[in-house]
């Protein structure tokens, strides 16, 4: 095996070169970039400055979480996912209703207290809704064991009962509703008067009323007290409580309460007047249904208690008179 030389008298050449002129510097210059170096990797892992309190703030409200997607979430399926879709498929099918009575129907909405939520597009496509089910069901369900004619109309019937159902409950109701604040306003005039007499304004004592109890006629009174603090005139608040309600003895103590104030008249005074005038209103309404209770009691006597009295009765007679009848014959 030959060996190897390496030539050692080749020059080894440094690829770059400082100039001659700087050369008198290169320690220098070695230096700084040394202290560089070091200067850098001291910036690279130096422990972070705490954050400023708006930085924190930002990033406390950035990480916070979505309170509405929580009490979205927490609800239960059948209201986050359910519901929607079926007030979706209602407002789809309202677009087939009759467009004419959309204004009759919210007023009775607003005055049935809108109930389970309902809009005027909900309510109309449940009743067409209502409609197709019992049509649609009965024509499916019978319509393979009879004439078809028969089947067809019976399912037209059943069609206008179910479109109509709807409007029944909504108006059962309504005065339902009605009924509970013609009962209520008595008691509530007194606590208005009883609160104004005290010192209290007029806003304040129906607050207190809204306080006292928790009733149709109280929530609209909070409702317009609400109104009247975002700037609505004390007028405009009640005229339109009144057009929520809907009832006769409400829309006459407002339009007195209305001319009193415009007349400068104390309103003390008309509350206390008010309220003696209802408490004979709810007394003579007492009374008028006492007085129908008799004639009311007529139908069930005769339709149920008279048939079994004569059963019991003339019962046992029934065998002795037939057989003196067959003898006889």
């Amino acid at each position: 095996m030959m060996p190897i030389s390496i030539p050692f008298s080749m020059p080894f050449r440094i690829p770059w070169a400082l100039p001659d002129s700087l050369a008198p510097y290169a320690a220098l210059l070695f230096g700084g970039l040394v202290g560089l170096t070091v200067v850098l990797l001291w910036m690279a892992f130096r422990p972070s400055r705490p954050k400023s309190v708006d930085s924190q703030r930002m990033a406390a409200y950035l990480q916070r979480p979505d309170v509405l997607e929580e009490e979205l979430l927490s609800q239960s399926f059948q209201t986050r996912v359910l519901a929607p879709a079926f007030r979706k498929v209602l407002r789809s099918l309202a677009r087939m209703a009759p467009q004419g009575n959309i204004e009759q129907s919210r007023e009775m909405l607003v005055q049935a207290g809108s109930p389970m939520g309902l809009s005027v597009m909900d309510y109309l496509g449940m009743r067409i809704l209502a409609a197709a089910l019992f049509g649609g069901g009965f024509f499916v369900l019978s319509g393979a064991r009879g004439e078809l004619i028969v089947v067809a109309r019976n399912a037209l019937l059943l069609a206008f009962v179910g479109y109509f159902l709807p409007l029944l409950w909504l108006r059962s109701a309504k005065n339902q509703r009605q009924r509970q604040i013609q009962r209520a306003l008595p008691d509530a005039l007194d606590m208005l008067t009883i609160g104004v007499e005290a010192g209290l304004g007029f806003e304040s004592a129906m607050i207190r009323v809204g306080d006292q109890w928790d009733n149709p006629l109280t929530r609209e009174f909070r409702r317009a007290v609400a109104e009247m603090r975002v700037g609505t005139s004390r007028e405009d608040s009640l005229l339109r409580m009144v057009e929520r309600c809907g009832v006769a003895d409400l829309r006459s103590f407002v339009a007195v309460l209305v001319q009193s104030s415009r007349l400068g008249v104390s309103i003390a005074e008309v509350l206390h007047v008010q309220a003696d005038q209802m408490r004979v209103r709810r007394r003579l309404r007492a009374e008028e249904q006492a007085h129908k209770a008799t004639v009311k009691m007529v139908f069930p006597l005769v339709l149920l208690i008279f048939p079994a009295l004569f059963v019991v009765i003339l019962g046992p007679v029934v065998p002795s008179l037939l057989q003196f009848l067959g003898s006889s014959l």
